[in-house]
């Protein structure tokens, strides 16, 4: 069997979860882990080469899919752009107001090197996107309400873990019960992004921080926590260990609807996951696969889950696709 060869780009929880996920398709092959460590230091889940991020210019003709594991705060928007130029990626930058100018940058840059880049890929952004567009465009009047949690936000809890002076942090998302059943009894409410879901935030500051100034900055954090009810808590390394380790996680894509005669729909998209990050790795391996047929079909630039036809995702021939799954 031929294998696509792949390359993670950061080893943190999504980096971890990639090569577990890897490992459960028998197509795929994690050819190396690079990152920004000494990689003497780096212990992975499984054996496999561990290189620096400055090494990867060696492997372009070794791996056919670099899948980026970086947060999407800092990391995302500057190392996508750089390594489209080399491999073909696939990344789960999560930052919804700001994915239209993100994909424009990565679009030019994949196209000038040739490559493709898979952007957004995950739950939501990504499977959750996929429900939206089919609800929308089967059920044209109506709306549509998206609810998060209750989970761990990998996303934003990387955000806070790069305010000055935050030593470690978690932040659960956390969605207005009221409000869910209010769309679920078909009163289709005008909801706002504040009466939808409200955040909880974990923080283990450094010795001698300014708490009050750490409280302010995440609270006033434009497109993360500024539109929401949120909490800070202050709390010891120890207590976020103990009771804060899992990162579970899931949510809810509605669409209240109704016919040209007036009958009612409600069509509903729900994940509840033990793992945020190994479930979206396992997403992100999907698309990895769709990435490495799509570019030998001589596809380039940037692409969305709107773009990737689902039969791209799965292992299955496309004869089998339709025999077992259609």
């Amino acid at each position: 069997m031929e294998k696509i060869r792949i390359g993670i780009y950061g080893y943190g929880n999504l980096g971890r979860g990639v090569q577990y996920a890897a490992s459960q398709n028998a197509d795929m092959e994690v050819v190396a882990v690079f990152t920004r460590r000494d990689p003497e230091t780096v212990q992975t889940v499984l054996p496999v080469k561990v290189e620096r991020t400055d090494k990867i210019k060696e492997y372009t003709d070794k791996i056919d899919v670099m899948i980026l594991c970086g947060g999407s705060a800092t990391d995302l928007p500057e190392q996508s752009k750089e390594v489209v130029k080399l491999f073909n990626t696939v990344d789960s930058f999560d930052t919804h107001p700001k994915i239209p100018a993100y994909f424009e940058k990565l679009d030019a840059a994949a196209k000038e090197s040739g490559h493709l880049g898979a952007m957004s890929i995950g739950w939501d952004p990504g499977l959750f996107s996929l429900s939206r567009i089919y609800f929308e465009s089967v059920a044209p009047k109506g709306s549509t309400y998206t609810f998060w949690g209750k989970g761990v936000s990998q996303g934003h809890s990387d955000a806070i873990r790069r305010v000055p002076g935050v030593k470690d942090a978690k932040q659960y998302t956390v969605p207005v019960e009221s409000a869910l059943e209010r769309v679920r009894n078909g009163e289709n409410p005008n909801l706002s992004t504040r009466e939808k879901h409200t955040r909880l935030c974990y923080v283990v500051a450094e010795e001698g921080a300014d708490l009050a100034l750490i409280e302010k900055k995440i609270k006033e954090m434009p497109d993360y926590f500024a539109d929401y009810d949120t909490e800070v808590h202050f709390i010891s390394e120890e207590e976020l260990k103990t009771q804060h380790s899992g990162m579970p996680h899931g949510g809810f894509v509605l669409r209240s609807s109704e016919s040209a005669t007036g009958n009612k729909f409600l069509t509903e998209f729900s994940l509840k996951l033990d793992s945020n990050p190994e479930f979206t790795s396992s997403v992100l391996i999907a698309y990895a696969r769709a990435i490495y047929k799509m570019a030998k079909e001589g596809k380039t630039g940037a692409v969305t889950v709107f773009d990737i036809a689902p039969k791209y995702l799965c292992a299955m021939s496309e004869a089998e696709q339709r025999k077992s799954l259609l």
